[in-house]
This record gives C-alpha cells, sequence and structure tokens, in this order.
C-alpha cells in the first residue's frame, strides 16, 4: 500500500530480528525470575509479538518480523512485557528509535539500553490550532485585545486501554496568570474534529489596573504562551490519562494577527525524569527500515532493461544482475529484488539457470555442489518463498497441525528426557512423525509449481554435465534445494510460514527441530561424520534407517513443463484469526452488534467461526466478493475496519492492528481480483440510519460514491510491483557505488595487465573484463540518471513544502533534518 506524492509512490517496510534481552531486573519475590516477551509497536500500536520465554532474566528470542508499513510514524517501539496470569502483564522497559534515526542501525546488531516507560512520555498524533488576536472595543470606547484560539481536529491520537475518548484544555499561561478551557469529549475515536474557539484577554484597559490583581496596564504578550493538552476521559478510578501536549508563544502573531498550523503533539515537559538507563537491561535488534520513492515506469526503462537481459549475456558474470550480487554486502540483499523483478517479467528460470551453469563450472567437488550461500542459492530459495508457499500449505499444514494438538513427546537425547518419558516410546512417535511427513513431501511432486519443476530441471542438467562420473549429483543438486532449504526450514519455523498461526510450545517446538534435522539427513542423501558427530543428529540417523528419498520424487519434481499448480482441487487455506465483525442483521429484529470470531480464507470461500475448528457460521463465495475496501472511520469510531462487499450486503470487520487489516485487505482482493462482477466504484462508509454517511443517498442499493482501489495482479503469491523493484535495485547499486567504481578499477587492471591479481580486486568474479566493464558503464550512467531526478524530485519538494502543513507538522524532526540537509546542498552548489 503506497502512498501517491504527486507522481510519486512512497512504499515503507521494516524487517526485525529480536534477538535476546539480558540483565533485566528480577522479579520482587522468591523465584526472582520472569516469563517475558516482547512486542513491535508503530507508536504506540503494537503489530507484532513474540512467543513467551519462561523464567529467564535473559531470554532469547530469535524471531524475525517483517511487514509493509501502510501509514506514517514517529517511533518504532520495542515494548518488554512480564506476563502475569492474574493481572495485566507489566512493562518491564521499552526501546524506542525516532524514524529519523532508523538510518543508524540499518542492517546492525545493535544492543539498546532499555528505558523507563513513563505515560506522560508515550506521546503520538497532532493537532490543527488556529490562533486570532483581535482589538475589541468595550462599551466605554476602549480598546483591548483578545485571543481567539480554535481547536479544529486532532489525528492519530493513541488508544488507550481499548478506547480513545479525547478532549483538549487550551491554557492561557504568562508570567502572572493562567486561565483554562476545556472542549466537549469526543467519544470512540482517535481523529476528533472539535472545532471549537476559546476566548482569552491578552491586554487589559487602565481602569482594570485598580480592580483586580495585574498591577500593571498592559501585559507584555510576548511573555504569553497558549498550552493545548489532551486528554483520553477516562472511567476509571486513577483519572484522565494524559496523552500530550503543545506549547506556543504568542510571539508567532508579532508577524500577523493571524496563525494557523498543524504540530505533533510532545511529551509534557515536567514529565518524571527517567532513572539511570542501565538499570533495566537491555534488548539486542537488528533492524532494517527501507523507504522506496517509485516514480512511473517508464524513468525505470533503461536500468530495467539491463536488468531483464542479464539472462541472455555472455558470460552471466558480465551481466547487470550478476553486478549487483557481486557488489552488495550480503547475496540476499541482491537476490529478493532481482527474483520478484524477473518473476513479474517472466524471466526468473532462464536468468537461474544462467548462475545456476556458471556455479557450477566453478565447483570442484560434486559434494560441495550449491551448499554455499551463493547469487544462485539465494535466489532460488527466495523463488521458492514466493511460488511455492501455497505448495507448503497444501504438503505440510495438516500434519504440522496434528503435532502441534497432539503434544506427543519426541525427545530421543537421554540427557533432556523428562521423568517419565521412555526413549523408546518416543524414538516411535518421532518415527510415526517423519514417516507421516515424508510420505506426504514425497507423493506431492505432481503440486509442485512449475516454475520451481523448470528451476530444478536445469539444476539437474547442469550437474549431470558437469559431474558425469557421478551418477547421483543429480538428485544431491535438487534435494539439496527441495529438502534443506524449503521443507526443513518450514517445518522448524512453521509461523514464518503461516503454517501456524502462532508460536508452537517449547515441547512443539523441540518436536519440529527433530523431525526438521531428519527431514534434512533424509535430503541430504549422506550420512556424514559432521552429522553422525552430534548425539542428537546420531538419534535422528537411527529414526531414517527404513527410509530413502529415491529417485522417483526428485524426477518428479525435476521435469520441466507440468501442469500448473493452480489445477489442484483441494482448497488451500491463505489466512486465518480471529478478527471482530459487525452482524449483519440479516434477521429482521437481530441485534447489529460486534462480535470476536475465527475468520478463514481459502483460495474456494471466506468464512468465519465463533472459535477455530467450529463449523462455519458464515460463508462467502470467492466468486461473490465484489470489492474488499478500507471503512472510514466515522462509521463506528473504531479504526483498522474494512469491508467484504457482496451482491446483497457488505460485511464490516475490524483487525487487531494496521498492519493486520492491510494483510487481509490485500490477499483478499488478490484472491477475488479476476471476478468478473467486481465493482468499480464503492462507498468508503456504511448504511446508518437509512443512509450512506459518505455520500448521503437514502437507498442502501445507491452505486458508490468512491472508485475502487484494485490493479492488484491475480496471482496470488506473486503480487509484485516492477517498478518498486527496479526502485530497490537502483537504491542498492547507490548504496554501493564506491564498490562499483572499484570494479570497474579491476577490469582496466585485468584488460591492461595480466600479471598476479591486486588483492584489493581479488573478491569480484571477473570472467571477462571487457564485458564486464561495458555493462558497468551502462549501469553506473543509468543509476546516476535516476539519481538525479530523485535529486530533483527533493528540490522541487523542498520549495513547495509547508512547515506546519499537515503532512509536515511543527515538531517532525525527519521534515527539520532533510530541511538541514536541503539547505546544505542548497549552499554548497551555490
Amino acid at each position: 500500500m503506497a502512498v501517491e506524492e504527486e507522481g510519486l509512490r512512497v512504499f515503507q517496510s521494516v524487517k526485525i530480528k529480536i534477538g535476546e534481552a539480558k540483565n533485566l531486573p528480577t522479579y520482587p519475590g522468591p523465584n526472582k525470575m520472569r516469563d517475558c516477551y516482547c512486542t513491535v509497536n508503530l507508536d504506540q500500536e503494537e503489530v507484532f509479538r513474540t512467543k513467551i520465554v519462561e523464567k529467564s532474566l535473559c531470554p532469547f528470542y530469535g524471531e524475525d518480523f517483517y511487514c509493509e508499513i501502510p501509514r506514517s510514524f514517529r517511533h518504532l517501539s520495542f515494548y518488554i512485557f512480564d506476563r502475569d496470569v492474574f493481572r495485566r502483564d507489566s512493562i518491564i522497559g521499552k526501546v524506542a528509535i525516532q524514524k529519523e534515526d532508523l538510518q543508524k542501525y540499518h542492517n546492525r546488531d545493535t544492543w539498546f539500553q532499555l528505558q523507563h516507560v513513563d505515560a506522560d512520555s508515550e506521546v503520538q498524533g497532532k493537532v490543527h490550532l488556529e490562533l486570532r488576536l483581535s482589538e475589541v472595543i468595550t462599551d466605554t470606547g476602549v480598546v483591548c485585545h483578545k485571543l481567539a484560539t480554535r481547536i479544529l481536529e486532532c489525528q492519530g491520537l493513541p488508544i488507550v486501554n481499548g478506547q480513545c475518548d479525547p478532549y483538549a484544555t487550551v491554557t492561557l499561561a504568562g508570567p502572572y496568570r493562567s486561565e483554562a478551557k476545556k472542549t466537549k469529549v469526543k467519544k470512540k475515536t482517535n481523529n476528533p474534529q472539535f472545532d471549537e474557539v476559546f476566548y482569552f484577554e491578552v491586554t487589559r484597559p487602565c481602569s482594570y489596573s485598580r480592580k483586580s490583581h495585574f498591577d500593571f496596564e498592559e501585559e507584555d504578550v510576548d511573555k504569553l504562551e497558549i498550552r493545548v493538552d489532551l486528554w483520553n476521559a477516562s472511567n476509571l478510578k486513577f483519572g484522565d490519562e494524559f496523552l500530550g501536549e503543545l506549547r506556543i508563544p504568542l510571539k508567532v502573531l508579532r508577524q500577523s494577527s493571524s496563525y494557523e498550523a498543524w504540530y505533533f503533539l510532545q511529551p509534557r515537559d515536567n514529565g518524571s525524569k527517567s532513572l539511570k538507563p542501565g538499570d533495566l537491561g537491555s534488548l539486542r535488534l537488528n533492524v532494517v527500515y527501507t523507504e522506496d520513492h517509485v516514480f512511473s515506469s517508464d524513468y525505470y526503462s533503461p536500468l530495467r532493461d539491463l536488468l531483464l537481459k542479464s539472462a541472455d549475456v555472455e558470460p552471466v558474470s558480465a551481466s547487470a544482475a550478476h553486478i549487483l550480487g557481486e557488489v552488495c554486502r550480503e547475496k540476499q540483499e541482491a537476490a529478493i529484488p532481482l527474483v520478484r523483478l524477473f518473476l513479474h517479467y517472466g524471466r526468473v528460470v532462464p536468468f537461474i539457470s544462467a548462475i545456476a551453469n556458471a556455479e557450477v563450472r566453478r565447483t570442484q567437488d560434486p559434494n560441495t555442489i550449491f551448499r554455499g550461500n551463493s547469487l544462485t542459492s539465494k535466489c532460488i530459495d527466495e523463488t521458492m518463498k514466493l511460488a511455492g508457499m501455497h505448495y507448503l500449505h497444501v504438503t505440510l499444514k495438516p500434519t504440522i497441525e496434528e503435532i502441534c494438538q497432539s503434544h506427543k513427546s519426541c525427545e530421543i537425547d537421554p540427557v533432556k528426557l523428562k521423568d517419565g518419558e521412555n526413549l523408546e516410546n518416543n524414538m516411535e512417535n518421532l518415527r510415526q512423525y517423519v514417516d507421516r511427513i515424508f510420505n506426504v513431501i514425497t507423493k506431492s511432486g505432481v503440486s509442485c509449481p512449475t516454475v520451481m519443476c523448470d528451476i530444478f530441471f536445469s539444476l539437474r542438467e547442469a550437474a549431470a554435465k558437469r559431474f558425469q562420473d557421478d551418477l547421483d549429483v543429480r538428485y544431491t543438486a535438487v534435494s539439496s534445494f527441495i529438502f534443506l532449504r524449503f521443507f526443513a526450514p518450514a517445518i522448524l519455523s512453521p509461523n514464518l510460514f503461516q503454517l501456524t498461526p502462532h508460536h508452537t510450545d517449547p515441547q512443539t517446538s523441540r518436536t519440529l527441530t527433530l523431525i526438521s534435522k531428519t527431514i534434512q539427513t533424509l535430503g541430504s542423501l549422506s550420512k556424514s561424520k559432521s552429522v553422525s558427530s552430534h548425539p542428537t543428529a546420531t538419534e535422528c540417523l537411527t529414526v531414517v534407517e527404513p527410509y530413502n528419498p529415491g529417485p522417483r520424487f526428485l524426477d518428479l519434481i525435476s521435469s520441466s513443463g507440468r501442469r500448473d499448480p493452480k489445477s489442484v482441487e483441494q482448497p488451500i487455506l491463505l489466512k486465518e484469526g480471529f478478527m471482530i465483525k459487525r452482524a449483519q442483521g440479516r434477521k429482521r429484529f437481530g441485534m447489529k452488534n460486534f462480535k470476536k470470531r475465527w475468520f478463514r480464507l481459502t483460495n474456494h470461500e471466506f468464512t468465519y467461526q465463533k472459535s477455530k475448528g467450529d463449523q462455519p457460521l458464515y460463508s462467502i463465495p470467492i466468486e461473490n466478493i465484489l470489492a474488499v475496501e478500507k471503512l472510514e472511520e466515522e462509521s463506528f469510531k473504531m479504526k483498522n475496519m474494512f469491508q467484504v462487499i457482496q451482491p446483497e450486503r457488505a460485511l464490516y470487520i475490524q483487525a487487531n492492528n494496521c498492519v493486520e487489516a492491510k494483510a487481509w485487505i490485500d490477499i483478499l482482493t488478490k484472491v477475488s481480483q479476476c471476478n468478473k462482477k467486481r465493482l468499480t466504484v464503492y462507498h468508503p462508509s456504511a448504511y446508518l440510519n437509512g443512509h450512506w454517511l459518505c455520500c448521503r443517498a437514502t437507498s442502501d442499493t445507491a452505486p458508490g460514491c468512491t472508485p475502487c482501489t484494485g490493479g492488484l495482479p491475480a496471482n496470488i503469491q506473486l503480487d509484485i510491483d516492477g517498478d518498486r523493484e527496479t526502485e530497490r535495485i537502483y537504491s542498492l547499486f547507490n548504496l554501493y557505488m564506491s564498490k562499483l567504481e572499484k570494479m570497474q578499477e579491476a577490469c582496466g587492471s585485468r584488460s591492461v595487465y595480466d600479471g598476479p591479481e591486486q588483492e584489493e580486486y581479488s573478491t569480484f568474479i571477473i570472467d571477462d573484463p571487457q564485458e564486464t566493464y561495458k555493462t558497468l558503464k551502462q549501469v553506473i550512467a543509468g543509476v546516476g540518471a535516476l539519481e538525479q531526478e530523485h535529486a530533483q524530485y527533493k528540490r522541487d519538494k523542498f520549495k513547495k513544502t509547508k512547515y506546519g502543513s499537515q503532512e509536515h507538522p511543527i515538531g517532525d524532526k525527519s521534515f527539520q533534518s532533510y530541511i538541514r540537509q536541503q539547505s546544505e546542498v542548497s549552499t554548497h552548489s551555490i
């Protein structure tokens, strides 16, 4: 979901590795240990939660989280909670990284000190304010001045304890006075429209001086300030919650008698002081935040064309795509956008075939084929992840769910056996599970996606041609991917592949680890010394003795040009989870209230039921989904709502947070994109009290008043934006420009001087210096042209943007730093 900015689309995404916490404060009880989990928050909105690590003051999480960020934010925050079974979980501490500081920690493991969580410092949202100073003539003819303070609206206030009933207090404060007034409370909204005006006298006529406590004839306006405090009206005995404040000195009215601007709310000045930083422990994080500014497609044509012809370049090491893999710090950095771009344009198979052939030619030992973290292996991993997700679900999900529900112990390490457990029984349990999973995998060949089969075919052919004396290499080349890098990781961490909605408990996690290791052992088709040296692996080998993957399954999945997996009739589960839905009022006198339900989406239907596993209460066939759109908050004063529009009515649903809402809207839109009767217009608000709130039309069947969003491709797993991926590749080339120039030097050095290679150039694979140099020259030119376009866009935007506007409120530190950068650029260019 991109934000449109005058011909430019802005995408935000974040990839986070939550490592571990250490030295958390002890629990004030005899046990001293804590049961802790970590949450990821956009400002104060939780979008992800880790598993609970029990009885530890140094919990290890080791969890990854990726999301597209669908809105603006000020802080990326991490909270460590201590679970309490009887009361609300308590917050131990937090890490809050300002958006403009995220680049400082880009893709680096960093230890952050946990900070105290202070209600006075937890702020988000912005306020629209107008001030006007005017002269007023009293009944006696004396002139005095009055200040009109108008609170228009607020946006993005936090939801506190599940609700937001905001109001504002407006105070005129000075050295000798403090006069406060208050707005009405706005119920159930975090975007309140106040539009209230408050009047204050700021100068007094002479006659007031003896009668009041003011001992001067006229106040100094420059010493006065307006303070606006936002509060959440609470029913609790502890009082109303503070949401933030802003302070505006009346000096702003020196130039003009009226002033109007948007402000970011700020923490309270007199907020409680945090304790010394080292007393709450620390948290290890790796954060990768990207912000892509994507132009229209024609801007990317030169670079995109250069990349797409990479498969045809001889040698492939001289191609633009291969060069990207050479200059990036990590091969995966290059692999992700390259694979997505090639998939989008249907060129991924020839590209991977070309780089795989080149890698096989460089491989000396058939036992090490495709075992390294090369560009080839990373590209195949990424392709399998994108194209094979449904294949994983069809193959593994039923068995994984059964393992999670049955809780049979499979521990086969004698050191880790619990009291009362029997090693032989556990071994038998593990053998049965491995048998089930191994069988479903080896019988799933017909469901393997065509693009994966075509890639495996090219790997097999390249390996067999290179090592003609080794008859097994054609199988090991394929099995190293399908078993070791596809099925085994999904079994090990099913939640990362949406095979389970939540983290598995410790015992189930251990069972899945053992099964995954066994599948890896099977997939390796060998019993190397390195495997059998580990006690757990040794036990795994005894479990796998009866099995042999054999060539049949590997032959089947490495045969090119078979049927498309979409022809598989079995319903594929795409997404499931709890959400809140509004009763549809199908009964004439039924209550239209909100209820929590378990929603389930397959490629056949969208259903909900009371709880997971129950019979569906309602089902919408996919072909009946006419549109899936956001629902404006004004409809029910609830955030993160969307609507699934059917022929007879719309189903209104509330997701848990903005990321979840976007994920549901995206997947529902994708799966219904090809429906013949899809709408072109819709109502962004609900039909309530006899009319549509958006356009006021009175008929519930009135056609929509707003164009539908859309344009997503129908192929569910390949929702790819080619221009965005080219922009990502441009950004990477730009980031590693010094390496591109170094590679150019290396090409020149090799062409002219064919002696011993200089050490600084030895990291690059350069098979043909002249061809590589030619491509590098084109890449650098294409990147330079795009860099100029971005710079011009920034200059134009800088000229047009007003500080204090809704897009850039006063207090926007990222915009302030942007202004500083642009000023420096302007000065330098002058």
